[in-house]
């Protein structure tokens, strides 16, 4: 008869525990990126009244008589399935789609999260908003290339971008094929922006005269920002003038300065290049950076045409830029972070890392959606978003809570009535053992 209360308070435990699981779970139906629990029970010890008997002498078996002592807790389950994604505008949101978890610095190791409530902090650094954790990922060089297999850093916006002088001005186009040598139609110019090393703009003035069937001649005739034209150089000297000539089949570029374009293209030869020291302390690119050494300018006319029709030809999107600054920034499902500037450029900055384990719902919890490695999660492996199976980045979005709501409150009507039920058996214990007193009188 005692056996029966006992299991009853036990009853009473587990169901208690469930309760306070399940008020957790409702409790953070809107906390961003939680992941609900549920918790399991399993009997206890049950105590053998009589063993099994094996069938002899014609007469059958017999089972065990047990008599169970009542219920334990067996687990907390964590359920790491997706939660919906939310739209909030704020580009600095992050939502994983999939597999995986933020990575971040808290200052004693590394944490995970899938809460990507994120914001920059006053010295640019990208943080959680709710921990002030810095989140981890790998930041672009200079030239805005990302190395993956590099050891991971804390992400920071560039908030400024420094001049690059001008190395190479491409022009393309059509030359006019029908053009009369001395007409008007037979003379072609084009002026492109180049800038030098302190990002000061230059115009660079170029004139194509048609000088043969399948010849034209080039020339630099105006370069702003220096004092004489003539302290400009093309190819080493003082003469700012080439020729180009032209298959006469297919109206493609064959020569540029008497070198034929194969042997250019096949790095046998060079393009003519353009040298000149600006005024105002600036220089055209070199390595190392000094005014008596300018790298010059590359002009490329491999691009350049022959053929019937108009005159088109120009100087397109030469490299090099003024310094400016960030307007703006957008990071996409891959987690790369590109920066916007007032220069008209952008630039690659880094990339948001992601982290996946081998059982997720094995991390240790620590509150405000934090999780550390566990003896059974297994080791991170770090990833960038959308390879190997990890998850994509979803900017400007959010991950919402995975409690099922109705589930929860169909779990807490059955845990009431277990916990009720449960104390019914005690209840009812009680006035058994009251009768059995009462034999007495």
């Amino acid at each position: 008869m005692l056996r029966s209360m006992y299991a009853g308070v036990s009853g009473l435990k587990a169901h208690m525990t469930k309760m306070d699981v399940i008020g957790n779970n409702i409790s953070n139906v809107n906390t961003t990126g939680y992941k609900s629990s549920r918790a399991t029970f399993k009997t206890m010890f049950s105590q053998t009244i009589q063993g099994a008997s094996s069938p002899q002498e014609g007469r059958g078996g017999t089972n065990p008589q047990q008599v169970g002592l009542g219920v334990s807790l067996g687990s907390i389950d964590k359920n790491m399935t997706q939660g919906n994604l939310q739209y909030t505008g704020i580009n600095t949101d992050l939502a994983i789609d999939g597999e995986g978890f933020f990575i971040m610095e808290s200052g004693t190791g590394p944490v995970y999260s899938r809460a990507g409530s994120t914001t920059f902090d006053r010295d640019g650094y990208l943080v959680s908003t709710t921990t002030g954790y810095k989140m981890q990922g790998w930041m672009a060089d200079a030239n805005g290339d990302i190395n993956l297999n590099g050891d991971l850093t804390d992400i920071t916006l560039k908030q400024s971008m420094p001049a690059q002088a001008t190395d190479k001005i491409p022009y393309e186009g059509n030359l006019n094929a029908d053009a009369v040598v001395g007409e008007s139609d037979a003379t072609g110019i084009t002026t492109v922006n180049v800038y030098d090393s302190l990002g000061t703009l230059h115009k660079v003035q170029l004139e194509f005269t048609k000088a043969d069937n399948n010849e034209w001649s080039y020339e630099i005739t105006d370069i702003g920002g220096i004092d004489d034209i003539g302290d400009a150089t093309l190819d080493g000297g003082g003469d700012l003038t080439g020729t180009l000539t032209f298959d006469e089949v297919s109206g493609n570029i064959a020569t540029i300065d008497g070198k034929a374009i194969a042997d250019i293209e096949n790095g046998n030869a060079d393009f003519p290049v353009l040298s000149f020291t600006p005024n105002g302390g600036g220089v055209i690119p070199t390595d190392p950076i000094s005014a008596d050494s300018p790298t010059p300018i590359t002009l490329d006319f491999s691009s350049i045409t022959q053929r019937s029709g108009g005159m088109s030809a120009e100087a397109k999107t030469p490299t090099g830029y003024k310094a400016g600054s960030i307007k703006k920034f957008a990071i996409d499902k891959s987690g790369t972070i590109t920066g916007q500037y007032d220069n008209g450029m952008q630039q690659t900055l880094g990339r948001v890392a992601l982290a996946t384990f081998n059982n997720p719902a094995g991390l240790t919890e620590e509150g405000s959606t934090i999780y550390r490695v566990s003896n059974n999660s297994g080791l991170a492996s770090i990833g960038s978003p959308g390879d190997n199976g990890v998850g994509v980045i979803g900017a400007g979005s959010l991950e919402m809570s995975n409690v099922d709501l109705s589930g929860e409150m169909t779990e807490m009507i059955t845990t009431q009535r277990g916990f009720q039920a449960n104390s019914k058996i005690i209840s009812t214990g009680d006035q058994m053992l009251e009768q059995l007193v009462n034999l007495k009188r």
